[in-house]
């Protein structure tokens, strides 16, 4: 009736098809709530041990699948928008209005950003809310681990860097918003200086690696392909709330 919402948390497993909801509504950013919610009357027991993670949501898909593998039913998700990359200024002070919307529900918030282009702002948030994130610049760097991503760039500059996230939208989050579709002849002036584009695998996958392909040839670079899995950001998920 009047816009009202349910209230009850998604059962634990719901199965292929409500997983598949679930990653398709944070890819397309239509949460901004927890997809974990916790039964709480606001009682410090209900707090003790809940990790809520405050994630980019082009991590979506792979938080909720670490979560899943690994059974740490003790962590919550919530997303921002993978589109704030447009506006990276946005970043900060909505990951700040995440971090004190729940601090009161949680025992620790967890981070899931790179410094995404903020320069140094987002970090300023987190030392003020006593947050931590996750090491690197971006997920490309955590994914591939920091030393080896600094060696890649040394090795080849000009990589455009794709990950499951960005093959599977690639047409939303490069095509349309670079306006590639209407103005085909700007390709080569935005892509005159990339040499090649390395597509970093979470999961083996082979649709997706053909995803990735044909965005190669459609920015018309060689492709390349390097299986990275989850990276730094496993470890980062199974630790515990900070000592």
């Amino acid at each position: 009736g009047n816009g009202e919402r349910s209230d009850r948390s998604p059962p634990q497993h719901a199965g292929q098809q409500g997983l598949t909801t679930m990653f398709k509504e944070a890819a397309e950013m239509l949460v901004g709530e927890p997809l974990f919610p916790v039964e709480t009357d606001g009682s410090a027991d209900d707090k003790a041990g809940r990790v809520l993670v405050i994630a980019c949501g082009a991590l979506a898909r792979e938080i909720v699948a670490i979560r899943e593998k690994n059974r740490l039913d003790h962590l919550d998700i919530t997303c921002l928008p993978a589109k704030l990359h447009n506006t990276p200024d946005k970043i900060p002070d909505e990951v700040r209005r995440t971090i004190l919307k729940n601090a009161d529900t949680y025992s620790d918030i967890l981070v899931a950003y790179g410094d995404c282009g903020t320069g140094g702002l987002l970090d300023r948030v987190l030392e003020e809310t006593g947050t931590r994130r996750i090491e690197g610049a971006h997920c490309y760097a955590f994914f591939t681990g920091i030393d080896e991503f600094d060696q890649m760039e040394d090795d080849q500059l000009g990589t455009f860097y794709l990950t499951d996230f960005l093959a599977r939208h690639f047409q939303t989050m490069v095509i349309e918003p670079l306006g590639l579709d209407w103005h085909p002849h700007l390709r080569d002036m935005y892509f005159a200086h990339y040499t090649r584009v390395l597509y970093l695998a979470q999961t083996d996958d082979p649709a997706l690696e053909d995803a990735a392909r044909r965005a190669a040839d459609r920015l018309g670079l060689p492709f390349e392909m390097r299986r990275t899995g989850y990276g730094l950001l496993q470890p980062f998920l199974g630790k515990g709330p900070a000592d």
